[in-house]
């Protein structure tokens, strides 16, 4: 599987399946033997635009059948995807697509207003694609001429080492977004082996899909881990907590896939849709941390077990995840899956001993090639082979990872260190109000917060994460959730 480019793997596939369903998208089935048809039409019509081995296409849209098959069009041209946060206002797109050297862009017709705003931002594109309704745009192309182009797909001689498979751009939260170069071996690699951990059945699974495509965690787990496999996804286009079980239950999802946020949220459902959970086989957590007290709850509420795991961008992104049917250790983020290695290492790159908190590197095919057009931060980020997630954590003798917080997250008090993890772990078990007299028992006298703000909500990225560098703008301070019997949410 490593040898072969991602387009390669699906063409098997599709010749072995062709008539198995490969996405449900609100009740429209899209076949192998379709998905394999519509994409490579997707790459004669790029590749009769001018698009060639090498390039990079953006790709700004929902989850759908959409999406999926302009990824894989993008691919079978030969190109790389730049998949857009759909969160990001003109301007930030436009910084994205012009540092990527973008030469187009495939775009959902419902983000009409905000290409308008792009148009003369990114002066690089030389073509945009509208998924449906064209209104009275003349000067972009239509996505029904490109799912129907009668042209063959190019034969593309793929370098899976070195070919680009797609550019994600990082939050940028301490500065200017970063794109991870990720190869096709380096995304092959990755879905090899988190297939294994996570024991995906081939052909069978049902994998419920709501967490935003373009970012790594579900293009990687929840698109192209199930569809390389045979198994069918189920893609949402918001996290919805009405259509959310709908989906669950008529599909039959065997696979469900969240950040904490999400998981706190499907904590207030009532209790009669708990029942459309049923078939689930498990349910993986990643993204944040998850406290242990949502992990508690959800398990007595629905009855599934929340495997956490963990892996940043860089790392395709799937690096570690608790043992599926074996020990899981609550508040860790498991073992490294196969074929990946993950240390804890000092500010020097010396390997410390387990117990002791230090930085968290992985080394394995599944790390990115490094960052686009950005040398020195390529140097930096690596210890030699060994990638440099940021994270602070520490290994215990069982080889179980744990996450303590983000490096650029850690607060010095008089020259002691004060990690917000181990904080919010305490806030989570006990109502707010009397945060401080609660912190006061469990932890030590510098790690008491001095000031505690209510809020009516947090700001969250696309993937559910909490912005805590936007926090500390605003002058705030870290999250805690109380997750009373009436459902309010109140956070400090």
């Amino acid at each position: 599987m490593f040898d072969q480019a991602l387009p390669e793997i699906l063409a098997d596939v599709a010749a072995r399946h062709a008539d198995l369903t490969a996405i449900n998208f609100q009740k429209r089935a899209t076949t192998y033997k379709d998905l394999d048809t519509a994409s490579g039409r997707v790459a004669a019509w790029l590749a009769a635009r001018g698009i060639r081995q090498g390039d990079r296409v953006g790709l700004y849209c929902i989850n759908s059948d959409f999406f999926v098959q302009a990824y894989f069009g993008i691919l079978k041209a030969g190109a790389a995807v730049v998949p857009v946060n759909l969160l990001l206002n003109p301007r930030e797109i436009a910084f994205i697509l012009n540092d990527a050297g973008a030469r187009g862009l495939i775009y959902f017709s419902g983000f009409a207003a905000a290409v308008d705003i792009l148009r003369p931002l990114a002066p690089g594109l030389e073509f945009r694609l509208r998924i449906g309704d064209q209104e009275h745009r003349t000067d972009d192309h239509d996505w029904q001429a490109a799912v129907t182009c009668t042209a063959p797909p190019p034969a593309i001689n793929f370098q899976p080492t070195e070919d680009l498979a797609a550019i994600l751009y990082t939050s940028g939260t301490t500065g200017r977004p970063k794109g991870a170069m990720l190869t096709h071996r380096n995304l092959a690699a990755n879905v090899h082996s988190a297939a294994r951990a996570l024991q995906i059945e081939p052909d069978r699974e049902r994998v419920l899909v709501v967490l935003p495509m373009f970012h790594a965690f579900a293009a990687t787990a929840g698109m192209l881990l199930p569809l390389l496999h045979g198994c069918r996804i189920i893609p949402l286009p918001r996290f919805d907590l009405e259509e959310l079980p709908a989906a669950m239950a008529r599909e039959q999802a065997t696979l469900f896939m969240a950040v904490p946020s999400m998981y706190v949220a499907l904590l207030h459902l009532p209790d009669h849709l708990t029942k459309a959970f049923a078939s689930l086989r498990y349910c993986i957590s990643g993204g944040a941390a998850l406290p242990v007290a949502v992990m508690e709850q959800f398990e007595a509420k629905f009855g599934k077990l929340i495997y956490e795991g963990d892996g940043p961008t860089e790392c395709s992104p799937v690096t570690c995840v608790n043992p599926i049917g074996g020990l899981r250790k609550p508040g860790t983020v498991g073992r490294p899956v196969p074929d990946v290695e993950m240390r804890i290492m000092d500010e020097q790159g010396a390997v410390l001993p387990q117990d002791t908190i230090g930085e968290i590197c992985v080394r394995g095919p599944n790390v990115m090639r490094g960052y686009w057009n950005l040398p020195e931060d390529t140097k930096n980020a690596f210890f030699g082979e060994w990638f440099r997630t940021g994270d602070l954590g520490q290994v215990d003798a069982d080889g179980y990872f744990s996450i303590v917080d983000r490096k650029k997250d850690m607060i010095i008090i008089n020259g002691m260190n004060i990690y917000p993890r181990i904080i919010e772990e305490q806030l989570m078990r006990h109502p707010v109000r009397e945060a401080r007299n609660h912190c006061r028992e469990s932890l030590g006298r510098h790690e008491i917060p001095r000031k505690v703000i209510f809020l009516p909500d947090l700001p969250k990225n696309a993937a559910g994460k909490i912005m805590k560098r936007e926090l500390q703008r605003q002058g705030e301070i870290e999250r805690g959730v109380d997750l009373t019997p009436a459902g309010r949410k109140t956070n400090i």
